[in-house]
C-alpha cells in the first residue's frame, strides 16, 4: 500500500473540494480507494488470527464513504480529508477504527456517545466492578499506548442513580469510552506500520472486552 499516495490524493482533494474536480479525479480515487481496502482486508484476516472474538468486516464495509453529509450538515465540505475504517464491526459491540488524514490520524477503540441502553450497561458495569476497568487503563503499556486516557466527553454533574462520592465517579461520568492513539504521517508510510495498527491493537482487546462484556451480560 503506497500510503504516500493516499496522503497526496486527500491533500489534492482538499484543495479542490467540490464534486467536478472529483469527477475528473476519480480514477485517481478509485485507486487509491481500492488499494486501501486490500490493505484492510489483510488486515482483517491478521487480526482475526490474534483475536478469537474478532468479526470479519468486509473492507467496502468497514472503509466509510468520503463524502460528507450535507443533508445534515451543510456547512461541511462536499468531501471529507480522510479515510475513515471501523473493523471488527456488528451492532452494539465496541469500535476500532482507524483514522487517516491530513488534519489528524489515530486509531481508536470503544464507543463514542454511545446510546443510551448501552451506555447505562456500561456504568452499571463500572458500579459493579469499576476497579477492572481502572487497572485495565492504568497498565503501563495501556498508559503508553493511550497516555490521554479515555476521550475527555463527561458530564459536569453525577449521573442519576449514582453518588459523587462513588469510588468511580470520574469513570461513571464519561458520555463516551473511547481511547485513541495518535499517529504520524511519517509512521503511517512507514514499513512497520501494519505491525504498529495491529500492537495497538493488541492492547485494546482487554479495554474492549470489559465494555463488550457490560453491554451483553
Amino acid at each position: 500500500m503506497d500510503f504516500d499516495r493516499l496522503f497526496r490524493f486527500l491533500h489534492d482533494l482538499n484543495n479542490n473540494n467540490h464534486k467536478e474536480w472529483m469527477d475528473t479525479h476519480r480514477a485517481a480515487y478509485h485507486q487509491v480507494r481500492d488499494d486501501y481496502k486490500q490493505w484492510v482486508e489483510a488486515l482483517d484476516a491478521e487480526l482475526a488470527e490474534i483475536d478469537p472474538e474478532y468479526e470479519h468486516t468486509p473492507p467496502g464495509r468497514a472503509l466509510n464513504r468520503i463524502n460528507n453529509n450535507l443533508l445534515y450538515h451543510p456547512d461541511r465540505p462536499v468531501y471529507k480529508d480522510h479515510f475513515g475504517v471501523v473493523m471488527d464491526k456488528i451492532p452494539g459491540k465496541s469500535e476500532f477504527y482507524i483514522h487517516l488524514g491530513i488534519s489528524e490520524s489515530f486509531i481508536a477503540g470503544g464507543f463514542f456517545r454511545p446510546e443510551r441502553e448501552i451506555l447505562s450497561s456500561i456504568r452499571d458495569a463500572i458500579d459493579y466492578n469499576g476497579e477492572v476497568l481502572e487497572d485495565i487503563l492504568n497498565k503501563p503499556s495501556f498508559r503508553k499506548l493511550f497516555p490521554d486516557g479515555l476521550y475527555n466527553d463527561r458530564l459536569k454533574t453525577t449521573p442519576k442513580g449514582y453518588h459523587k462520592t462513588h469510588p468511580h465517579i470520574r469513570l461513571l461520568r464519561n458520555k463516551s469510552y473511547v481511547v485513541t492513539h495518535n499517529l504520524t504521517q511519517t509512521e503511517i508510510t512507514s514499513p512497520g506500520f501494519r505491525d504498529k495498527v495491529i500492537s495497538v491493537y493488541r492492547e485494546l482487546i482487554p479495554f474492549r472486552d470489559y465494555l463488550n462484556t457490560a453491554i451483553t451480560v
